[in-house]
């Protein structure tokens, strides 16, 4: 009867770890993930908080720091300056479709330093070799 007693407390103590971490990943990938015309009708909120932004780079100016570009809506003609400084992936340039972690910030959407990603098109295409 010994047993009996260490067991349920034990269960009891990695039930209440099995929700905390469940809970935890929640919260942490709590980041949404919105288009151009998302941000600009603010849906769920999106111009107020830190969201996941995608779109399809129109134009960018160089390098400088910060590296600014516009992205474009991939089904609207809507368009958004983004303001980003940090490492900048070699795939990189006009015509390819990004993602950009930040939060708008007076008409510029602010990226977060090292959270910019490209989307490579022949690796996800139908017809790629990938």
């Amino acid at each position: 009867m010994t047993g009996r007693p260490r067991l349920v407390i034990a269960l009891v103590v990695a039930s209440l770890l099995a929700v905390f971490l469940v809970y935890q990943g929640f919260v942490s990938t709590g980041t949404l993930l919105v288009s151009v015309s998302q941000l600009r009708t603010d849906r769920d909120g999106a111009a107020h908080k830190k969201v996941n932004l995608t779109g399809v780079v129109l134009t960018a100016s160089g390098s400088d720091s910060p590296l600014r570009f516009v992205l474009r809506d991939d089904a609207t003609s809507e368009t958004v300056p983004v303001a980003y400084t940090g490492s900048v992936p070699d795939a990189f340039k006009p015509t390819r479709h990004i993602i950009v972690t930040g939060r708008m910030h007076d008409g510029v959407f602010v990226g977060e330093p090292d959270s910019l990603l490209t989307k490579c098109p022949s690796k996800y295409s139908s017809g790629g070799s990938g």
